[in-house]
């Protein structure tokens, strides 16, 4: 694979990293319940804190694949350490649904809102989300664990 392809997605991985935690720092301010408190009482609702917990496992598979990323530049695809940040990578994701649906199980019961229909459809399109990238994350897991334990026994072979 050609360095530019690499660098274009590590630059894409970048990105999204920067535009979610500016949306993590900007969007609090503009929620509704916060338009007569001040920062303090903003950033120390439990909600938002269990937010900014929940979102280290994503920030965590965005590092999995960037680090999967360098392992492709230096041609170290097929070897066990890329496996490895594949599966690292697939129980952040597993555990960025699991944070999700116990915010979705807090925004249905316990919440006081009168309408929880949309959080509850947001919650469920991005545990979707998520779940399709750790499934592609399994299966590509699985695949490149083949291919490393056909390379080492040909390794043996010669």
């Amino acid at each position: 694979m050609k360095k530019g392809s690499t660098l274009f997605l590590k630059a894409v991985i970048l990105l999204i990293a920067i535009g979610a935690l500016a949306g993590m720092i900007w969007f609090p301010q503009t929620e509704g319940r916060a338009t007569n408190l001040d920062l303090i009482s903003i950033y120390t609702d439990p909600f938002i804190i269990y937010l900014y917990i929940a979102s280290t496992s994503f920030f965590v598979g965005l590092y999995q694949a960037f680090k999967l990323l360098n392992f492709i530049d230096a041609s170290n695809a097929f070897s066990q350490g890329a496996v490895n940040t594949l599966k690292n990578m697939k129980f952040a994701f597993l555990s960025l649904i699991g944070f999700i649906a116990l915010a979705e199980l807090y925004l249905r019961f316990f919440a006081h809102d009168d309408d929880p229909a949309g959080p509850t459809a947001l919650g469920i399109l991005a545990a979707f989300a998520v779940a399709v990238i750790a499934t592609a994350a399994a299966v590509f897991q699985k695949l490149l664990q083949n291919a490393v334990d056909m390379k080492s026994e040909n390794d043996l072979t010669v």
